[in-house]
């Protein structure tokens, strides 16, 4: 694989949630940010947390990062997920607004 060049704040949001860093990951959204997680929708702080306590981070989950693809205010990341809830080659589009994430979705790779 080829070294690939992840924007920001994609990057460090990336680099959060592989060290399992709950604030950081959920600091990187904006108040109003959500996550699609193949169609269901979680908005806010306290859902994204609650979602991610049971299938993101709390399962442990890490990122292996195998393509990106940035066009204005989006970021596609595809890579090898793996986590004690889910595993396999995922599509996560970020949509960016600055330095932060106004939503994340996951879909298939």
């Amino acid at each position: 694989m080829t070294e690939q060049t992840i924007p920001e704040p994609v990057a460090t949001f990336i680099e959060a949630v592989n060290r399992h860093d709950e604030p950081a990951v959920l600091d990187a959204f904006t108040e109003s940010g959500a996550v699609d997680d193949w169609g269901r929708i979680f908005t806010g702080r306290e859902q994204i947390k609650g979602w991610s306590d049971k299938e993101f981070i709390g399962a442990h989950g890490t990122l292996a990062v195998e393509e990106v693809e940035a066009t204005d205010g989006t970021v596609t990341v595809i890579g090898d997920w793996r986590s004690s809830h889910a595993n396999g080659r995922s599509r996560f589009v970020f949509d960016v607004d600055g330095d932060q994430v106004t939503r994340m979705t996951i879909r298939e790779g």
